[in-house]
């Protein structure tokens, strides 16, 4: 027997080994099954261990990834988006469809109809149609792109500063852009290109910058001063961040969706007023190929030959649909109260 006087050494067990213990104490006064106490844990471990083969959870996304993901469930936005590319494409290398010279004229063709290899006719000069139509997308397409870019830097950056700084500068940016939006577009067009001389399309681009840009001003305004606001601008300013940290890191992205929307639409319409500027000859001049310009020259003959002016009719409110259908997508995708 052991003596009661010498303590026994650690992990000393006079009995001997014995069987593991088929129950366990609750701590409530009455015991578990080990069994059952098991299964239940594997039962807590498989629901938080994350999800099974049968679907993954799925991952919180961005407002950008987000819209991507329904964007490319839009057949709005895949249809319109192929027609745009197609006409970036044939304005980049209008030859891949259109091998003749669009200023290469035959005056003993003119105004005839559709002939073989000249599927569109000819115009009053004897020019062929089909390959007018075709170069004339690189005007429009060249006065589209670069005024909405130009508009919407010039525009997203006064009303962006103007509404995240305020005071005397907001007023200034607001009543500037008041008073272009006093400007009528065509008759300020009239007056501004009259006087140009210049056969590019730079001064028509100039002149939608200068009367496109209050409009994204505004949208961005309204959108940088509903961003600072937001409770993450706050703590940031709290933490010390400045005002260019505040404003280029936490404000702009958040504040440039409407903007994106806004100028997306505005292709369409700058690319109709490109077109309606030089249908009033004010515009593109030759030997600039431009399909305003075409539909001016077609607009007297439309009863004797109306082929001269159905398509680059065609071509242009395709043009213009194809990137207002783009807005719309956009705005829908980036606007969660349209989801």
């Amino acid at each position: 027997m052991p003596d009661p006087e010498r303590p026994e050494p650690a992990g000393f067990d006079p009995v001997g080994p014995r069987p593991k213990e088929a129950v366990s104490p609750t701590g409530q006064g009455g015991p578990m099954d080990l069994a059952l106490d098991e299964a239940e844990s594997v039962e807590g471990i498989e629901k938080t261990a994350g999800p099974g083969p049968a679907g993954p959870a799925e991952r919180t996304r961005s407002l950008w990834s987000d819209a991507w993901h329904q964007l490319r469930r839009n057949p709005v936005f895949i249809l319109s988006a192929l027609v745009i590319l197609f006409l970036v494409v044939i304005s980049i290398w209008p030859q891949l469809i259109a091998g003749g010279d669009p200023l290469q004229c035959d005056l003993s063709k003119s105004q005839q109809g559709s002939a073989p290899g000249h599927p569109f006719g000819y115009d009053t000069q004897g020019c062929d149609v089909y390959t007018r139509t075709v170069y004339g997308a690189r005007a429009s397409i060249t006065v589209g792109v670069c005024a909405t870019l130009g508009a919407a830097l010039l525009g997203a950056t006064l009303g962006g500063v103007a509404g995240f700084f305020g005071g005397w500068g907001d007023s200034l940016v607001s009543r500037v852009a008041d008073i272009f939006f006093g400007i009528p577009v065509v008759l300020g067009g009239l007056v501004f290109l009259s006087v140009v001389t210049s056969t590019t399309v730079w001064p028509v681009v100039g002149f939608i910058v200068l009367l496109g840009w209050p409009q994204i001003a505004r949208i961005a305004r309204g959108s940088v001063i509903t961003a600072k606001q937001n409770d993450y601008v706050q703590a940031a300013r709290a933490l010390g961040a400045g005002n260019g940290r505040m404003l280029l890191r936490h404000v702009a992205p958040n504040a440039v969706a409407p903007v994106i929307v806004v100028a997306t639409i505005a292709l369409g319409t700058y690319v109709a007023l490109e077109a309606t500027l030089s249908f009033l000859g004010v515009g593109l001049r030759p030997p600039t190929v431009s399909w305003g310009i075409d539909i001016s020259n077609a607009a007297p003959q439309i009863r004797n030959a109306p082929h001269m002016l159905l398509w680059p009719a065609a071509a242009l409110s395709l043009t213009v649909l194809a990137f207002i259908m783009l807005g719309d997508a956009v705005r829908d995708a980036l606007d969660p109260k349209l989801r």
